[in-house]
């Protein structure tokens, strides 16, 4: 089999933050004064190295994490997408998503984000309860969450994610639900309610909260997805839920092993050279001061992906409905034949469902996906 070219999107990573939380491993490090046109310079001289893998192919989806985004002015955005454009082409309909913290909103900057040409909000809430947002270091309240959805509509953004947390320290499932139906009172287009995990080196690796024993957490995940169906939102990836015609784009990229460029300090890329018949992946330099320093030699690790056929299914299971055996082949080489036997033996203990046309978890294999990838990686 040989290598497709699948389509591409573009990271953008804001590495600063007003104030570290407890649970983070993202690459985000605090900082009062934000260097916007130091950043700005950055990550256009940062894209350039990138260009000879992707001279012609469109951006489909753009995404710009952090940190927190939401610190840069709306002028930033509008200087950073105007010299992007002189250099990459742009799907007429490009999904583009920033994600914002409420604890950072003047009134008003939603309209110069959209204006900058940001049609897609990703809304960090993570908790409507205010102990429960100091316990995560959040510095907004609930009224600052509703308040950053009522603006995101009022300047036009038809299409926003509200992220949620649950299995929060000392949560109840009464607590788990509030949280959900308040997130929906608010109407957003697309719900992220993903599971509290504690990562290393991470404050609250150093002390551990006390967090929902398994049968609570199995009570409130179990109605909290009925909930959600209840109310038109569509479970489409284990942490994702969507309204139809909603789901992230640019997420859903990745999960189908797509290509994405990444610019940042400490972001991450993926690439399908075809004419070489291989994939790799690369990183930025993650510390923002070096970074600032050689962006334009920022690139680091670049690796060639040996095994892309568990890459593609570490990526592919996620989504409920799973992922084409054919895209999957073109992907990652790998023949439908090849892809058949190395699911026969996850099939056999009912974690697999892999029919002629698409292979995806059953019911048991989503709730233990984790078991489930680990056989999939064993040799």
């Amino acid at each position: 089999m040989t290598l497709a070219t699948p389509p591409l999107a573009l990271y953008v990573h804001v590495p600063w933050c007003v104030r570290k939380c407890p649970y983070c491993d993202f690459n985000s490090h605090e900082r009062a004064d934000v260097p916007e046109q130091q950043y700005l310079a950055a990550l256009l001289n940062d894209i350039e190295q990138d260009l000879p893998w992707v001279a012609g192919r469109p951006i489909e989806a753009v995404f710009i994490g952090g940190g927190t985004p939401s610190l840069m002015s709306a002028g930033f955005y509008h200087q950073l997408f105007a010299g992007l454009r002189e250099r990459l082409a742009f799907a007429a309909d490009a999904e583009i998503t920033l994600e914002a913290n409420p604890g950072t909103l003047e009134t008003g900057r939603f309209a110069g984000f959209r204006e900058a040409g940001i049609n897609r909000l990703s809304i960090g809430v993570q908790s409507f309860q205010p102990h429960q947002l100091s316990a995560l270091g959040r510095i907004h309240g609930p009224q600052e969450a509703r308040r950053a959805a009522a603006e995101a509509r009022a300047a036009g953004f038809e299409n926003f994610n509200l992220d949620l947390m649950h299995a929060l320290p000392g949560q109840t499932t009464s607590e788990a639900l509030e949280d959900l139906q308040a997130a929906l009172e608010l109407s957003p287009t697309h719900l992220s309610w993903y599971e509290l995990t504690i990562e290393p080196n991470t404050a609250f690796y150093r002390a551990p909260p006390t967090q929902p024993d398994g049968d609570t957490l199995a009570d409130m995940e179990e109605r909290g997805l009925a909930l959600l169906e209840r109310h038109g939102f569509h479970r489409y990836e284990i942490s994702a839920f969507a309204r139809p015609q909603r789901r992230c784009r640019h997420n859903l990229n990745y999960w189908r092993f797509g290509d994405y460029l990444g610019i940042g300090a400490g972001a991450h890329g993926k690439i399908t050279l075809a004419d070489q018949q291989r994939v790799i992946r690369y990183r930025k330099t993650r510390l923002p001061e070096h970074y600032l320093a050689a962006a334009g030699q920022a690139r680091r690790g670049e690796e060639t992906v040996e095994d892309t056929l568990f890459e593609g299914l570490l990526n592919g299971l996620r989504l409920v409905e799973g992922v084409s055996l054919a895209m999957l082949s073109e992907r990652t080489g790998a023949s439908e034949q090849t892809i058949q036997r190395r699911l026969q033996p996850l099939r056999q203990q009912g974690l697999l469902v892999a029919a002629q046309e698409r292979v995806a978890c059953t019911p048991l294999g989503l709730r233990h996906l984790n078991t489930l990838l680990e056989r999939l990686a064993a040799p």
